[in-house]
């Protein structure tokens, strides 16, 4: 397997569009760990959904509602949550933004969709 674990990122390029409105793009990953950066527009939506994996989720900008397990609030810049493992969670995009998620171990689906 190939991990992207170069010592610097270049946030201009490598953007992969997912539809309705979300974009993804690699910071870096190794086998225990993976930073990804999600573009949303307006109204776009992460729908819920649950992983084996902990997530912790940084609001970069935007303004989101969160929900994580059953617990729904306002997050915007500066905000951020944690999805415990096989906990629902999932956002609603209220105002363009990007989130920045981080994984341990890192997301192997990601690389096979």
């Amino acid at each position: 397997m190939n991990f992207k674990k170069e010592p610097f990122f270049n946030g201009n390029s490598g953007w992969e569009d997912l539809g309705g409105g979300v974009s993804r793009q690699f910071v870096g990953y190794n086998s225990q760990i993976m930073m990804v950066i999600v573009k949303f527009e307006k109204d776009a939506v992460g729908a819920l959904h649950q992983h084996f994996h902990s997530q912790i989720t940084y609001v970069a900008s935007g303004k989101f509602e969160v929900t994580v397990n059953d617990e729904v609030k306002i997050l915007q810049q500066g905000d951020g949550f944690f999805a415990q493992p096989n906990i629902f969670h999932g956002v609603k995009c209220l105002e363009e933004g990007r989130l920045i998620d981080a994984f341990t171990p890192f997301r192997e689906d990601f690389l096979n969709s």
